[in-house]
């Protein structure tokens, strides 16, 4: 068998904010600058890093960024309050709210609360359902950037049998409505799924989703499988057992380094997008 591709996420950025920085300057020109409002709530220090890496992503490329931490006290209604705040910004236009917030909030009541114009991680369930449909603003940033290296490199989705493992409604569900819009034939498994090893080995895509260090194991996988793997636990190790899956795959992503740069691209281009369409809105 050939030499796995490896499919280099931080090229794929590269690509993607070549293109943002062209369409931040020609806002800029025109007196607008795209700002994205982050919202940290309590000391998780792997959010506090997510958020710090999405701020420095924004000020790289032109893009403003708002900052707003709140304390791990904060109650639902008062981070409510702080979404309807942004939401009512006219500078603001993008709201990222940082996954997972204390457990006695309400998480999804807080997603559902920000504005679907401004839904640039796509967590809202009218955002979800759009692009379940095929017409979504802005899709979830994972899975839109797991599209973005499969184009980037040419990988046939249509009429190719996906595995996605995982179904979380930012990540494994609405990836799978991706896929699925794009013509593949897409098995979702889970915590629940009977002979799992078996579905995988059925797989032309994997997408490994899961949340477990090394989870998916080299004897799971079909030779010639592409496989995206979306996890990223403690120590920089993916949901993949990358030494033993590469060298059955056909491309493999690694972990750094693959999916998650892409992801935070995909962040700044959604925002950006939706400061153009505001732009394009308000000249009508």
């Amino acid at each position: 068998m050939d030499q796995p591709l490896i499919l280099d996420g931080l090229r794929v950025a590269e690509d993607i904010k070549r293109k943002v920085k062209e369409k931040v300057a020609g806002l800029k020109e025109k007196g607008i600058v795209p700002c994205l409002a982050t919202i940290l709530v309590g000391d998780d220090p792997s959010s506090a890093t997510y958020v710090r890496m999405k701020g420095n992503a924004c000020r790289k490329l032109g893009i403003e960024s708002i900052r707003i931490h709140l304390p791990k006290e904060t109650t639902t209604e008062e981070l409510l309050a702080t979404i309807h705040e942004l939401n009512d910004r006219d500078d603001v236009h993008g709201i990222l709210l940082q996954h997972p917030v204390p457990s006695h909030i309400d998480e999804r009541k807080a997603f559902e609360a920000i504005h679907i114009d401004k839904d640039v991680d796509g967590v809202t369930s009218l955002g979800y359902g759009q692009s379940a449909f095929g017409f979504g603003l802005y899709p979830s940033c994972t899975p839109a950037a797991i599209l973005s290296i499969m184009d980037y490199y040419q990988l046939p989705i249509a009429g190719k049998h996906a595995v996605v493992i995982g179904r979380s409604p930012i990540l494994g569900k609405p990836v799978s409505q991706l896929l699925l819009n794009r013509n593949a034939t897409v098995t979702i498994c889970h915590s629940y799924t009977q002979n799992l090893e078996h579905h995988v080995k059925q797989a032309d895509i994997v997408v490994a989703a899961v949340g477990k260090p090394r989870f998916v194991q080299g004897d799971w996988i079909k030779p010639g499988a592409v496989i995206l793997d979306a996890g990223y636990n403690k120590g920089n190790i993916g949901d993949v057992d990358y030494d033993a899956c590469v060298a059955k795959s056909g491309a493999i992503t690694p972990v750094p380094g693959g999916v998650g740069p892409v992801t935070i691209a995909t962040l700044v281009k959604h925002t950006v997008e939706a400061a153009e369409r505001k732009a394009t809105l308000q000249a009508q």
